[in-house]
């Protein structure tokens, strides 16, 4: 991959991660505070360890990006301790990231890093695993809202607590 390449690739990628983002953010924002430890089997995680799972890997992609590796811990370096706690947080460090990434120079972009054994590939392809992880996740957290008694938020459609409404059809019932 060339430097321009990677530039293009991230010019594409911020964006969604930019859009997904703001979806993420009404996933976590719906999670009660008072349902924190819910889990619908044994093996899940928490809510909230869920929730901020999410939230905080994405701050960890964008980290490794950065230093040109990844770290087998996701400890960031923030403590949260209430769902509503992630989803502020989550708001609040979105758009710094989008900055720092956005300002990382190409030849930087396209520097290999390694994943754990798994993969090495260029930095800038590793955004692509950071939206990929974040949906996973969040559709994850989603199924969790109706049992906790919350609302689920429209994602890529409507939901049954906020249908899809065509434009057209919207306006025809307001006029």
């Amino acid at each position: 991959m060339t430097p321009e390449q990677a530039s293009d690739l991230l010019q594409f990628l911020l964006p969604q991660i930019v859009e997904e983002g703001k979806t993420t953010a009404r996933v976590l924002g719906a999670v009660p505070d008072d349902q924190a430890g819910y889990k619908p089997a044994d093996k899940n995680m928490s809510a909230l360890e869920l929730a901020a799972h999410i939230a905080t890997v994405e701050a960890w992609f964008v980290y490794g990006i950065e230093k040109g590796e990844f770290s087998a811990s996701e400890d960031i370096g923030v403590k949260l301790d209430k769902p509503s706690q992630v989803a502020a947080w989550y708001e609040k460090i979105l758009p710094q990231l989008v900055e720092r990434v956005q300002a990382l120079p190409p030849a930087k972009l396209v520097q290999p890093i390694p994943f754990f054994g798994i993969a090495n590939l260029p930095a800038v392809a590793y955004l692509n695993l950071l939206i990929k992880h974040s949906v996973h996740h969040r559709g994850q957290l989603s199924a969790y809202l109706r049992p906790m008694g919350a609302k689920v938020p429209a994602i890529y459609g409507g939901s049954a607590d906020e249908p899809f409404e065509a434009p057209a059809a919207a306006a025809a019932e307001r006029a």
